[in-house]
């Protein structure tokens, strides 16, 4: 089942933690793909620099001051798209950004059951959305519906030994101050 608008109604970074572990589910056709979701990244308003909506509402980031639970897909380096699910309240532009998910994934077989896909190339957003075919298509898709692309949660969603750690984004050189925030965070699995 989809998480709801109240799950992503939340603080940003409260999101983002809770995110990892989650399945990311895409619907392609009749064939099913859960990824579970290993590392993400907060962006939160304005006056974060590093956040696209840092140089105000434009028709680009007009998804991200929209309601929560909301795909925010844009295009990098011409080729690669990322994905962002938008967070807090409407008219406040946050989001979350999905950075890698495991690197193997599940895919709903015939007979029903989950088969596993090995060797998935997911070390990094463009590849994950290359991988899970996600584009500008989905721009603005409402997550909360269960449909084509939303976010499942798992019981428990950390597994045993695992830990969530927070580390500095990645590409945010040019964010002045808010490139050392400690924003990005991931599953670390220790004994």
């Amino acid at each position: 089942m989809a998480l709801q608008k109240n799950f992503y109604r939340r603080e940003t970074l409260t999101v983002a933690k809770q995110l990892l572990g989650c399945f990311l589910m895409r619907k392609i056709g009749r064939k099913v793909i859960r990824a579970r979701i290993t590392e993400v990244e907060a962006y939160i308003g304005e006056d974060d620099l590093a956040c696209h909506a840092s140089k105000g509402r434009t028709k680009r980031t007009e998804i991200m001051y929209g309601e929560p639970g909301h795909a925010y897909v844009y295009m990098i380096y011409g080729m690669y798209h990322c994905l962002n699910i938008v967070t807090e309240k409407k008219g406040y532009p946050s989001a979350v950004l999905v950075r890698a998910v495991a690197n193997s994934c599940e895919y709903v077989h015939k007979s029903r059951e989950w088969r596993e896909i090995h060797g998935v190339k997911t070390d990094g957003p463009g590849k994950l959305c290359r991988f899970l075919k996600i584009d500008k298509k989905l721009n603005g898709w409402d997550m909360t519906k269960g449909e084509k692309l939303w976010i499942d949660r798992p019981t428990p969603r950390l597994r045993s030994g695992e830990k969530v750690i927070a580390n500095k984004r990645i590409g945010v050189d040019y964010a002045k101050h808010c490139r050392d925030y400690l924003w990005r965070f991931s599953l670390d699995y220790s004994k």
